[in-house]
């Protein structure tokens, strides 16, 4: 009798303990900073939190500039400074940041700012795809017009992209070692691109029949399917949840074979980020 009783005990509290993982977070406020290929994610992740149930989601304001580094938006004037005042006010649950290439002293700057007024304050760092499929012709005077992406190979795109994702690696391990209440964290957005680039390779990627049609130029502006795969490696990071079952994001609505796609985007996105060591989230 005791023994059956017991297992009724561990039988409930099992059974509140799933209701509780399973009920949504509260809502974060969040505040961005970043250039082209992240400052559209805000408003996709607020769609998603939505979806997700989750109340009191807010972005507090966004920080744009075309191709900069962090330590631009740090160094605007303070009329035109969006980031400052919020981190100033202690206002922000998260901060989310988006360089181009590393070091970058915005960040370790924005950093200390925020946990002064805020010492809880999370921080993220969105680790982008390389522009032009290779840092030294972003660096370089001289751009291509055009590139053709179906030509290149996954191989090829490693060879230019893991010393890049090292970069970020590295930076953010050596401000977290200097500042051990930082804890800064990585959106492998990157790293999902590369994942869906494969699946497009093999012919695996619904409605999608050449990497080209995954960006809208040169440069690698990302079309509707990578905002969307980056938006929910965002939201894994920033929820810690799976974005696995969410409904079709309005941006993916209109293209072919939708649903599959949304689904493959979220599979891939939790993947990325379950299974990189400085996302903060664990599988």
């Amino acid at each position: 009798m005791r023994n059956l009783l017991l297992v009724i005990v561990l039988l409930g509290f099992s059974s509140l303990q799933a209701k509780e993982e399973a009920a949504p977070p509260a809502g974060l406020k969040v505040l961005s900073a970043g250039h082209s290929f992240h400052v559209w994610m805000p408003p996709l992740v607020a769609e998603m939190a939505k979806a997700a149930g989750i109340q009191g989601h807010e972005q507090l304001a966004i920080s744009s500039i075309g191709g900069s580094k962090v330590i631009q938006h740090w160094d605007l004037p303070v009329e035109k400074n969006k980031a400052k005042p919020v981190l100033e006010a202690g206002k922000a649950d998260l901060f989310t940041m988006a360089p181009t290439f590393l070091p970058d002293p915005g960040i370790e700057n924005f950093t200390k700012l925020g946990l002064e007024h805020n010492p809880k304050l999370r921080l993220t760092l969105q680790q982008n795809w390389v522009p032009f499929e290779d840092s030294e012709i972003w660096l370089s005077k001289s751009k291509p017009k055009s590139i053709d992406r179906d030509v290149i190979t996954l191989a090829q795109l490693r060879s230019k992209h893991d010393p890049y994702f090292k970069l970020f690696e590295d930076h953010v391990k050596e401000i977290n070692q200097r500042i051990p209440s930082a804890k800064i964290t990585i959106v492998p957005s990157g790293e999902a691109v590369m994942a869906l680039r494969d699946k497009v390779i093999k012919g695996e990627a619904p409605g999608i029949r050449t990497q080209n049609e995954l960006f809208t130029d040169a440069l690698g502006h990302p079309g509707a399917q990578i905002r969307v795969l980056s938006a929910y490696c965002h939201f894994s990071v920033i929820y810690r949840r799976s974005p696995v079952g969410l409904p079709v994001v309005s941006q993916l609505t209109k293209l072919p074979e939708a649903e599959k796609l949304n689904r493959l985007l979220q599979e891939i996105a939790w993947k990325a980020v379950t299974g990189h060591p400085m996302s903060g989230v664990a599988q």
